[in-house]
């Protein structure tokens, strides 16, 4: 114990600290079963019980550390006074490395001493159960930030380089780290972490919180200008930094299903729980870059926070305010000493992950958000990753539209319905202008059945929407090359881009309202007459097998005197020019109404 501070005696390290925990571990055990009283007490008095031990501070606390490992270990309950004077002797070194208990920031937190910091740190991750001291807890969270996982302070200085020529520097550094003791042992300090806080006062809780949230955003904000910077040329520092980074996510994991346990509970007041469950998740989207697995901690957080989000319209509007901004979204200030760099945000992962995690979770409370604030804030994301080339950044924009078109629960349905319609024109045009390609088919069928479905009956929207499609597909059919030796059209192929927008087609005359329906089949057969024999054969086939299968009594009738109408046309388009005609004819037969297309009437034109 005597050895350290002194001139001509070995450096402090962490390795050094360990070996005094598991000297004292082995010697205390052994006083403990010789019945040593006489040691007892005088280690007591000259270690833990001095004011001004005459030892080096990190020497005591391992060798508290290891005293404590072995009371936490014996049964023996007249060691309980000593458990006691361990803990209190750590708590205050503890004292004196953190300015206060309510400091907000772990900027402001920043340890007069590191390494002792982290000596703390290690000790309690070997000690065993170690009961609530508020300083150990404020160590134990600047620890975790800025000793354990410092990535703020290592973006800071990747960034403050000039023109990168500190990165080699940095990248030794930040391999070092990786291999160090305290890197190595970050899960279970994060679980001492996590114990402090359970059994904490509500005061350093709440500040805590902060501090951890803050620090998220502070990750995503440094990680996202580091990654531009570099630009793929320095793989190996930006792999090593995301490893630091990764950990970094699962110590926020499991401290923030440790603070839902504890805090999301009945007895809780409800503006409390609104606003830990939106802070919540605005720091899990600033760290789902660094989400490299699937986590039961992760997905039991989600949901519990989501459920009471999604429970409140205050606390929708706050989550889905905190997104980005579509100006922020396709812009990004580059470092001033790579001022040559162009942004693409397309590019931009840490970015798009976040956005990501944003459409995941808007869907789910999309009920709660009034269409004020969806049009305004969401509407824009989500036109701008519908075009993403990313496939799941594109699925995940258009189950937005899907939920918002499906809702219906805002106090103002006029002012909603009202915004349906106006984003159908711009979803359709969105859609169609990236399909085949970045569009992905199912998602955008599920849009085109959701606005079918939810819009008034007969809104010009939806009749927008089915030109652009029949537009779209007759595109794609004047697209297919056949020969006499591979005709396409000649066997129905789902997997083809025309054959599905053609299934989509068919689908809708099942689903879309009376008042439409004539112009769906009016634009749907003069799309048929233009295709070649064999694909009007092949069309008018599943065409009879969509309609034989349909139980819908109300519109079969019309239907099968259209697709009666629409086999004799066919059958008489043998030539170009019979093509023109038979489009005329079917204009001309099908301009009327909806009682115009009555079984009867069709036949007498018949």
């Amino acid at each position: 114990m005597e050895l350290w501070d002194k001139s001509d005696g070995p450096s402090a390290s962490l390795s050094y600290g360990l070996m005094i925990l598991h000297l004292m571990e082995w010697n205390f055990s052994n006083f403990i079963n010789t019945h040593s009283a006489d040691k007892i007490d005088l280690f007591s008095r000259e270690v833990l019980k001095n004011t001004r031990p005459a030892f080096a501070l990190f020497a005591v606390v391992m060798a508290a550390a290891g005293v404590l490992r072995v009371i936490n270990r014996s049964e023996q309950k007249a060691l309980i006074d000593l458990k006691i004077f361990a803990e209190e002797r750590i708590e205050i070194i503890a004292c004196g490395l953190v300015s206060s208990a309510g400091d907000a920031d772990y900027a402001t937190m920043e340890p007069r001493n590191s390494f002792l910091l982290q000596c703390i740190s290690l000790a309690l991750s070997k000690s065993g159960p170690f009961s609530y001291q508020p300083h150990v807890f404020l160590c134990l969270t600047t620890a975790l930030l800025t000793e354990i996982f410092p990535l703020p302070c290592i973006y800071v200085k990747i960034l403050e380089s000039p023109s990168g020529n500190l990165v080699g520097l940095v990248l030794n550094e930040v391999q070092q780290h990786l291999d160090s003791i305290i890197f190595k042992e970050a899960g279970a300090i994060t679980g001492v972490f996590c114990n402090q806080y359970v059994m904490a006062d509500e005061e350093n809780r709440s500040a805590v919180e902060d501090i951890i949230w803050n620090y998220c955003s502070d990750v995503y904000m440094w990680h996202r200008k580091v990654a531009l910077m570099l630009g793929g040329r320095e793989e190996a520092l930006l792999g090593n930094l995301e490893k630091i980074a990764e950990s970094a996510f699962l110590m926020v994991v499991v401290f923030a299903l440790a603070v839902t346990k504890d805090k999301l509970s009945l007895s809780a007041p409800q503006e409390i729980q609104m606003r830990l469950s939106v802070r919540i998740l605005v720091a899990f989207s600033c760290m789902e870059y660094f989400r490299r697995m699937r986590l039961p901690e992760y997905m039991d957080t989600i949901r519990a926070v989501v459920t009471r989000v999604q429970e409140n319209e205050h606390a929708c509007v706050s989550f889905v305010e905190s997104i980005p901004s579509y100006d922020d979204l396709t812009n990004q200030a580059v470092p001033s000493s790579f001022q040559k760099m162009e942004y693409t945000w397309t590019t931009d992962e840490v970015q798009t992950a976040r956005i990501l995690f944003y459409l995941r979770v808007i869907p789910t409370c999309v009920e709660c958000i009034p269409a004020s604030v969806f049009r305004k804030v969401l509407a824009p994301t989500m036109f701008l990753y519908m075009g993403h080339p990313t496939g799941k950044l594109a699925k995940a924009s258009h189950s937005v539209f899907v939920a918002f078109m499906s809702s219906g629960k805002d106090a103002d349905l006029d002012e909603r319905d009202s915004l349906k319609e106006q984003l159908v024109f711009y979803y359709a045009k969105r859609s169609l202008e990236g399909y085949p390609g970045i569009t992905p088919f199912e998602v955008m069928a599920s849009g085109v059945v959701a606005l079918v479905r939810h819009l008034p009956a007969g809104s010009p929207s939806i009749f927008y929407c089915i030109h652009c499609l029949i537009e779209k597909t007759d595109s794609l059919c004047s697209s297919v090359n056949t020969t006499p030796e591979t005709d396409l059209w000649k066997s129905w192929d789902g997997e083809l881009e025309p054959f599905k927008m053609l299934d989509l087609l068919f689908r809708l005359l099942s689903l879309v309202d009376i008042q439409v329906l004539p112009s769906l089949m009016k634009s749907l057969a003069q799309l048929v007459v233009k295709l070649p024999s064999s694909g009007q054969d092949m069309i008018l086939n599943e065409l009879y097998q969509h309609v034989a299968e349909s139980d819908d009594v109300t519109r079969k009738p019309t239907l099968v005197s259209w697709l009666q109408s629409l086999s004799y046309l066919s059958y008489q388009n043998t030539s170009k020019k019979g093509s023109k005609g038979a489009a005329k004819e079917i204009h001309n037969s099908m301009s009327g109404t909806t009682d115009s297309l009555s079984m009867n009437k069709i036949s007498a034109r018949l």
